[in-house]
């Protein structure tokens, strides 16, 4: 290896960040280093509303009537829970009156991400699950009462814990009967009324009768012992939230209150969103939309989560707390490459993201879509800074060619330079002309400059240069540049 001159030395230092002195460059630590996993807290039976609201709002863009709604009525849950814990049983108040709640919102809003906070927040464990699950089986099979066991799962096997947890239902809507008696409507009321058991205060099995271990495992206990005992888990203060899209309640709401307009002469009253519409919502809506009046009973909280317009959806790639940025800029640091976006760059993602029609879901999807080459590209080069910018996402293959023809100008650059002490240039011609042949052939750019000038130090170290640029022709004609600069160039020496 031939020692490079102070200039050279330079060169290497700050621009291709390597030690002069290596034949390698310096190896980088990627990443942070990982965490070290935390005991799961107690449940904070303590918290008050403002406190979970300002919690709330720290990630959740958009929706702060919402969470204010959902913030208090959770916060009372918890906290009435606390009380009643030190009530003499005498004393209790006859009924469970809960704060379950429903979320009538569009898909992508937030309703799941709220619901997974609260838990976290408060130290409860979370079971999710979709209506459409239970719609097959409906009042046939007991499927719904595994929610409640795996909250005992969630929570380690903790009953007493998992009898403070929460259960979120989505896509209920789906659940809702048409009117009929007969085919799937049966099934869907047969599934209301498995979860209105639930909801108010039941005991569950953890074993499963259809269980053929439990079953095993139940009988060796009973001849063991000569006794059977039966672990249960109680749902009078697991907190019930259930969801959906609800499409179509509007219309059902709209005619009441035009109805009302004319019954009382009253002007008829317009409403510029959906939202405003689904605000005059009456347990009588959700009965005429196919829910049980029973049913309804059992959800005394309706929360209304506003659509997502484009600057709502930029609102949440601008947070400083946002999942999407922050997992997308994970996933290329896990390379070691570190990602940035321009601001004009979250607007355009947020207005493609809009289009999608699928709330802040569709974020993902764009930013997916949009980065996924420079994602499978870039971790094989020695890029490690990537700006996401108008430019890369109007143009994304001409900026990801670039990004690659670079690197691989540099590794060769940067070999060349350590294996012989010289620097090599190339002009703005060669450079575009190494592309073209990239582009054509399929090759790596720095393996198309080892062959066409991979023993360009012969004539360079003839020529006792330090520094060479390369331009144009020579990427036509390399010999023959080289021999014709050589003759042209040694005679004047």
């Amino acid at each position: 290896m031939v020692k490079p001159s102070q200039e050279n030395e330079k060169i290497l230092e700050e621009i291709l960040n390597i030690d002069p002195q290596e034949a390698k460059p310096k190896s980088e630590t990627v990443g942070e280093p990982q965490g070290i996993k935390t005991k799961e807290s107690e449940i904070n039976f303590n918290i008050l509303p403002e406190e979970l609201e300002e919690y709330l709002n720290k990630y959740v863009i958009g929706q702060e009537e919402a969470i204010e709604i959902i913030a208090t009525k959770v916060c009372t849950h918890f906290n009435r829970m606390k009380i009643e814990k030190s009530i003499p049983e005498d004393q209790k108040i006859l009924g469970n009156i809960k704060s379950n709640m429903l979320l009538i919102g569009p898909t992508g809003v937030g309703k799941t991400y709220i619901i997974k906070l609260i838990a976290k927040k408060i130290g409860v464990p979370f079971v999710k699950a979709d209506a459409t699950k239970f719609s097959e089986t409906g009042y046939v099979g007991g499927d719904v009462e595994d929610l409640v066991r795996e909250l005992v799962h969630e929570a380690d096997g903790d009953i007493s814990k998992a009898e403070y947890g929460i259960i979120y239902i989505d896509e209920i809507d789906k659940i809702a009967s048409s009117g009929n008696i007969t085919g799937p409507d049966v099934s869907r009321t047969g599934v209301q009324r498995n979860l209105l058991k639930l909801m108010e205060d039941s005991d569950v099995d953890l074993k499963t009768p259809h269980d053929l271990a439990s079953q095993v495992e139940a009988a060796m206990e009973a001849q063991r012992t000569g006794k059977v005992t039966r672990k249960k888990i109680n749902t009078k203060n697991i907190l019930f939230i259930v969801s959906g899209a609800f499409s179509g309640l509007e219309e059902i709401i709209s005619k009441r209150l035009n109805m009302q307009s004319i019954g009382f002469d009253k002007t008829r009253k317009n409403f510029s969103t959906t939202q405003d519409i689904l605000k005059n919502l009456k347990t009588e809506d959700l009965i005429k939309f196919g829910f049980e009046s029973e049913f309804v009973g059992r959800l005394p909280v309706h929360v209304i989560l506003r659509d997502l317009d484009i600057e709502g959806l930029y609102k949440i790639l601008k947070n400083k707390y946002s999942t999407v940025v922050l997992g997308k800029k994970m996933d290329f640091k896990s390379y070691g490459i570190d990602l940035e976006f321009t601001d004009e760059a979250l607007m355009e993602l947020a207005k493609r993201a809009y289009n999608e029609k699928t709330g802040a879901r569709g974020l993902l999807t764009v930013f997916e879509r949009a980065l996924i080459k420079f994602e499978k590209k870039l971790p094989s080069t020695g890029v490690k800074k990537l700006l996401v910018n108008m430019n890369l996402l109007n143009n994304p293959e001409e900026v990801l060619e670039k990004l690659i023809l670079e690197d691989g100008i540099k590794k060769f650059q940067k070999e060349f330079l350590i294996d012989h002490g010289i620097y090599l240039n190339f002009d703005e011609g060669a450079i575009s002309k190494l592309a073209d042949i990239s582009r054509s052939t399929g090759q790596k750019v720095k393996d198309i400059c080892n062959e066409l000038f991979g023993d360009y130090f012969h004539g360079i170290r003839l020529m006792k240069l330090e520094n060479f640029t390369i331009p144009t022709e020579a990427v036509d004609n390399p010999k023959g540049f080289m021999d014709d600069f050589i003759k042209r160039n040694y005679i004047k020496q």
